[in-house]
């Protein structure tokens, strides 16, 4: 099965994507990963795209194209993949498309989870880091024993810059922007399958087994 895994920060995808490899031993393949893959390998793409990563600028889609390219050509990729984080943008996913078809193969399915962004803002704003052991708490899911103590060292709960309800907010807009050109391209295509994500993660995995199940006849 060739899989592509979407849906908002928050969302659970990683939590799904460990069952899945679990179950369907497809390897989980994200950008970050395939980036510092091929920057460990030395390939001339992993270098080129060092080259802007180090300036601080954004790797051109040829590059992250090329990249993606030779990672799904991997032999681990033969019976199939869990790709997160690519395609970002319709012209990537027209290009991951063209990838396929020359390697004759195709996409199987979009998994996208859908959880409402009131859920999500409590997600993710709720977490909490020990300043002393980096040990992490949510407010809600993983609440200390004592408000804003860690239970292990006793240290100081923080909340993170990046995990205040503005950022919060800002990122999910542009993430909302970014991913709906792209879940019509895909419900265009007839790949899309929406899985509720709001519901506990047994149940959402369990749709999730059942869409692979049916890709699986």
């Amino acid at each position: 099965m060739n899989l592509i895994f979407m849906g908002l920060p928050g969302a659970g995808k990683g939590t799904q994507a460990e069952r899945i490899v679990e179950k369907y031993g497809l390897p989980h393949i994200s950008t970050g990963d395939m980036f510092r893959a091929a920057i460990k390998e030395g390939t001339d793409l992993g270098n080129e795209a060092k080259s802007y990563m180090d300036e601080g600028n954004l790797v051109p889609d040829e590059v992250t194209i090329g990249i993606v390219r030779e990672r799904l050509g991997k032999d681990d990729c033969d019976n199939g993949f869990l790709l997160d984080g690519f395609p970002r943008t319709v012209a990537q996913a027209e290009a991951l498309e063209h990838i396929m078809s020359d390697s004759n193969r195709r996409i199987d399915a979009v998994l996208y989870i859908d959880v409402d962004q009131a859920k999500l803002m409590r997600r993710l704003t709720g977490r909490r880091i020990c300043s002393n052991c980096g040990a992490t708490y949510h407010t809600e899911f993983n609440p200390p024993k004592q408000e804003g103590i860690c239970d292990k060292c006793g240290g100081e709960l923080k909340q993170r810059d990046d995990d205040r309800e503005e950022t919060v907010r800002a990122r999910l807009e542009v993430n909302v922007k970014q991913q709906q050109p792209l879940l019509k391209f895909y419900e265009e295509k007839g790949y899309l399958r929406t899985i509720d994500g709001n519901q506990d993660i047994d149940v959402v995995f369990a749709s999730v087994d059942t869409i692979l199940g049916s890709l699986n006849k």
